[in-house]
């Protein structure tokens, strides 16, 4: 399925009551895979503050050094995966057949389901290595169910333009009319890319109810009076009433802003997490590891 782009000026819902931010997170500096050097920006910690979203990993380097070794084969159950490229290319390989390139501005959605082994491989040994990866929860109902993939190319992905100049791709969800790449029924994430102009302004309607996070890596963005520095997430409040979020870029920025805005709907369940495998309970996540061990993720 092939989404075509929206380029022409695209009219904004308004907003008018917005969030504002609870906190601002830093992340912390740590590696994955095979030394991957990476900022792992949501962690355990936040997953109950921030439900259905598990993890938020920022990478980016051009010394090869710090991204070449990639991640070889690990598993995965209980959850989906969604690595999305600015820049480098990588490729996935996993136990259930699936393989794919994923390059710039492309998503890579996966879903582990009841479990998959896989593997994401630079093809690249110099340049710029650039992108994110999230991990997005399963309700308890479809924790085990079998395992999906999708390779979204750059062109995949609908994108649209404000009168402002504002640019928005639609990783997921639905803004402004625009259907994103990808929607789910329960959890009812909303994925998208923001680049704004300086001094512009962009208002995103969404349900009081939705945890949001806002994380900002060119130039900062500013919510509701409070600046959110590059290279840090602000995670909004919870505030009843509200109707959505506005970002602006500061008017003295030297270069537009970028932003992902990443929202969703709380699950609500337990979470018990062990490394790759997160599950309800502490006895399916041994059983997920017995698994793993046994050789039933395949790979």
């Amino acid at each position: 399925m092939t989404n075509a782009n929206h380029h022409a000026n695209h009219p904004t819902d308004p907003v008018a009551t917005p969030r504002g931010i609870d906190h601002i997170v830093a992340g912390v500096s740590t590696s994955d895979g095979d030394g991957v050097k990476l900022t792992r920006v949501l962690q355990q910690p936040l997953q109950k503050r921030l439900d259905p979203y598990l993890m938020l990993d920022a990478f980016g380097s051009d010394n090869p050094g710090d991204y070449i070794g990639g991640f070889p084969n690990h598993p995965h159950r209980g959850f989906e995966t969604v690595t999305y490229m600015i820049a480098g290319r990588m490729r996935h390989r996993d136990s259930a057949g699936h393989e794919g390139l994923l390059q710039n501005g492309g998503v890579q959605w996966m879903t582990a389901g009841r479990g998959l082994v896989h593997s994401e491989l630079p093809e690249q040994e110099d340049g710029l290595m650039e992108g994110f990866q999230l991990w997005l929860n399963l309700p308890a109902k479809d924790k085990m169910r079998e395992p999906w993939y999708r390779d979204i190319q750059n062109e995949e992905i609908p994108e649209y333009s404000t009168a402002a100049g504002v640019h928005v791709r639609v990783i997921a969800g639905a803004s402004h009319g625009i259907e994103g790449a990808v929607r789910r029924e329960h959890t009812e994430p909303l994925y998208l890319d923001i680049t704004l102009p300086p001094g512009a302004e962009f208002a995103q309607p969404l349900p009081d109810d939705h945890n949001v996070l806002v994380y900002a890596f060119r130039e900062s963005v500013w919510i509701a009076g409070s600046e959110v520095p590059t290279r840090r997430m602000a995670i909004l409040a919870n505030d009843p009433g509200s109707d959505g979020v506005v970002l602006r870029a500061g008017a003295t920025n030297h270069s537009p802003a970028r932003a992902l805005l990443i929202a969703g709907k709380p699950l609500h369940e337990p979470i018990a997490q062990y490394g790759p495998f997160v599950m309800n309970t502490q006895e399916q996540v041994k059983q997920a590891v017995q698994d793993f061990q046994s050789g039933k993720f395949g790979g």
